[in-house]
């Protein structure tokens, strides 16, 4: 090259260089450009992950999926566009087409995860993908369609009217991968697990529960709502997993320190590669979305005799129906309501007893006589029938049950204040039954025996007359926790009562 450059177009030997150099350098990368084509596809073919989708959709699945490949693609373009002697309108043009499609998938993946089936009909239930939610703004109606033009009227209706979500868990933007499945999101599937386990144990099918991202929250944090009120809210980590401390380990941890948000137990936020580590040290390591579930399914399981409502008791009777007809036509309506039967249920369940054993609980109410249409009454005779399925909820299969009494003079007083209170139309209440200074003394004295039981790894059950149990189990919930208060009545036949206290001497 150089030589014809100089022999034949006159070149001096500078320039012939200059010029066929930059030929013959140039003629060379044009000839291996189908051979990194060829390369390039080879290792797409190799590398391929086998599916029914066709290669292209996989290609464009990957590339489009994330915003991180085509953020990538643009930042290269557009440092390739800024060098000198390059072609800056193409490689800036292009770098800039593959920024804003970066920033149009980024944006979309922020917008509104719902989860499928809802309720309401506006999110997506939980197990299923999410998809984008319909953001409703001042110009939108409660449904989410747009209001009409200007110089047009429609007249309002009850589709304007925004619905309440039974259930509801928000999240803050950080934590959309966890419930978007494209992105390896795992939440949805164990919110499903939960509803199908509560629903099983608890014996009603449990809400959906309606996820939706809220942009007003940190970006790490979640809050979990009932009826549109918030009953709890916590901040989590989702690329780094929670050790939490059961109380006793052999070392510690390095981490972002925390709390476990549905037991409040002593926790960190580790590393992924620390997981090891720690459950040799003791701890119990769980991932983000476990973390979530478990809170969600505390809440749930302390709520329930909220969640419960008429729909759920009429398919609660259907349920009952198709396995024993007769019973059903008796207990509704003959016996009772549906709004009585739907108290009862709840009452039930506020007192941590499944209503999964329907025929039991149908036959109790049928059977008392003479008639009643007391719920509390009611409910009485509906945990007597489910006595052998609430012992052993509390003592598992063991013969003997430990028991704490009380003292037979203070139970006499008690139970003979509240028959006259019964008796007046008052209310049941032990605050109103003792004075303040005995009501604290006996508060004092169960939460005594309530620890002393649990350091001998024994269940706290407080055994009283049958007119009592509810106002005992009622003051209990207030001021004695993990404090099992039952009547005589609901001791099975087969267990034998051994009394470790007595309260009140």
């Amino acid at each position: 090259g150089i030589a014809i450059g100089m022999m034949q177009h006159g070149l001096d030997f500078g320039l012939a260089v200059e010029r066929y150099a930059l030929l013959t350098i140039g003629d060379g990368l044009v000839a291996q450009i189908p051979s990194l084509l060829l390369s390039t596809s080879a290792a797409i073919m190799v590398t391929r992950v086998t599916s029914s989708q066709d290669m292209g959709g996989q290609i464009i699945e990957q590339m489009f999926s994330a915003p991180k490949v085509l953020a990538i693609a643009a930042t290269i373009l557009i440092i390739l566009g800024l060098i000198p002697g390059m072609p800056h309108i193409a490689f800036l043009g292009l770098g800039g087409i593959a920024g804003g499609a970066a920033w149009f998938i980024w944006k979309k993946q922020r917008q509104t995860v719902e989860e499928e089936g809802s309720w309401a009909g506006r999110g997506a239930s939980a197990g299923s993908a999410p998809r984008q939610g319909t953001e409703i703004s001042a110009d939108q109606g409660g449904d989410g369609q747009a209001l009409p033009a200007p110089g047009e009227t429609r007249e309002l209706g009850w589709d304007d009217v925004a619905t309440v979500d039974i259930v509801g868990l928000e999240v803050g933007y950080r934590l959309i991968p966890l419930v978007d499945k494209s992105q390896g999101g795992q939440l949805l599937s164990r919110i499903k697990g939960v509803r199908k386990k509560l629903s099983q144990d608890l014996g009603f099918l449990m809400p959906s529960v309606h996820i939706r991202d809220n942009l007003d929250l940190m970006p790490n944090v979640y809050r979990i709502t009932l009826m549109g009120v918030t009953i709890a809210e916590a901040e989590i980590h989702p690329e780094r997993e929670l050790a939490i401390d059961p109380g006793q380990v052999f070392g510690k941890v390095e981490g972002i320190a925390g709390k476990d948000p549905a037991f409040g137990l002593e926790a960190t936020w580790i590393e992924p590669d620390q997981k090891d580590q720690a459950q040799t040290l003791g701890y119990t390591v769980v991932d983000a979305s476990t973390v979530v579930a478990t809170h969600l399914n505390q809440i749930l399981q302390s709520h329930a005799h909220e969640l419960i409502g008429h729909e759920e008791a009429q398919k609660w009777l259907d349920q009952l129906e198709k396995i024993s007809p007769k019973l059903a036509e008796e207990l509704v309506p003959t016996t009772i309501t549906v709004s009585i039967l739907l108290k009862v249920l709840q009452n039930l369940l506020k007192e941590e007893v499944p209503i999964r054993d329907m025929r039991s609980i149908a036959e109790a109410i049928v059977n008392v006589h003479p008639k009643s249409q007391d719920p509390k009454i009611l409910t009485t005779v509906a945990r007597q029938a489910l006595r052998r399925m609430i012992v052993q909820s509390i003592c598992g299969n063991e013969k003997e049950i430990p028991v704490i009494t009380l003292d037979p003079d203070l139970e006499q007083l008690l139970l003979k204040s509240v028959q006259q209170s019964q008796q007046s139309g008052g209310q049941e209440d032990i605050g109103l039954v003792l004075e303040p200074n005995m009501v604290e003394k006996l508060q004092r004295s169960l939460q005594d025996s309530v620890q002393r039981q649990e350091m001998m790894g024994k269940p706290a059950i407080l055994l009283v007359s049958g007119p009592l149990r509810p106002v005992l189990a009622k003051f209990a919930s207030y001021g004695v926790e993990r404090l099992h208060v039952l009547s005589y009545q609901e001791v099975p036949d087969n267990k034998q009562i051994t009394i470790v206290a007595s309260v009140g001497q």
